[in-house]
């Protein structure tokens, strides 16, 4: 069964299908009135070099995803119909609970205040894939992490290849391999249209940017962590030699 574009319509209409970077920055908390149209607008001059908003906002994107997207693995482990759905689901569990340790690691060294709450469009998707049953949800499932996926794996990329901090970039390493292991397992569930999914993540629907921004959490609210599975695989980012303004995996 195939997934419609119209059924993928609705689903936009109760959670966003992208990440803005612009749209998950903070300004707030680090005392700026606003926020510049470029993203390339300096905060800080750092040990690890020069850290920008949109550093600032990527570090928050992917807090962000890992908020919803490791309790949708939960589910999935749980509701999944198929072998590769199940096998989908471990790898968004495994590989966010590693992503989110090297994201709350790095992001007090940055000054970054960490959302302990998706996006509402991201929690959108979680109402829909708790909602979904049979194989009904392992079609919503494949289609809505394939296109998120797709649509953020862009962004991870250009920060990868722009920012001159040596935590953001060990961060987007790790991003970039855990997306691109998200994306290719989602393929392989064999249920993915691409044609439909292709469409919306190139066409996202024009949202609020209250429906597309993380609720700052209350102050001294701990945060949440995303524990992860028994077998875990994936490990956090090995955040020596950033902290020494070596490439990662230098020496």
């Amino acid at each position: 069964m195939q997934i419609s574009r119209n059924m993928i319509g609705t689903v936009v209409v109760g959670g966003a299908l992208t990440l803005t970077v612009s749209a998950l920055a903070y300004p707030s908390m680090l005392g700026l009135d606003a926020v510049s149209t470029s993203g390339d607008r300096l905060i800080a001059n750092t040990q690890w070099g020069p850290f920008t908003e949109s550093d600032r906002a990527f570090v928050v994107a992917v807090r962000a995803a890992g908020l919803w997207e490791h309790p949708v693995g939960l589910i999935g482990l749980q509701k999944g119909q198929s072998k590769e759905v199940r096998t989908a689901s471990q790898h968004l569990v495994d590989g966010h609970a590693a992503l989110d340790e090297t994201c709350r690691k790095i992001a007090p060294l940055l000054n970054v205040t960490l959302p302990n709450i998706a996006s509402p469009q991201q929690e959108g998707f979680v109402t829909t894939l708790k909602t979904a049953q049979g194989k009904q949800f392992d079609v919503d499932f494949a289609n809505i992490l394939r296109m998120t996926h797709g649509s953020i794996f862009n962004t991870v990329a250009k920060v990868r290849s722009t920012t001159k901090n040596t935590l953001v970039r060990t961060l987007a390493d790790q991003a970039n391999d855990t997306v691109l292991d998200h994306i290719t397992v989602m393929e392989k569930t064999g249920l993915v249209d691409f044609d439909t999914t292709l469409f919306t993540q190139t066409t996202p629907p024009k949202l609020p940017k209250s429906d597309m921004t993380p609720p700052v959490p209350p102050a001294g609210q701990p945060l949440v962590v995303l524990p992860p599975p028994p077998n875990a695989t994936s490990t956090p980012a090995d955040l020596g030699p950033a902290m020494n303004g070596l490439p990662a995996g230098g020496s």
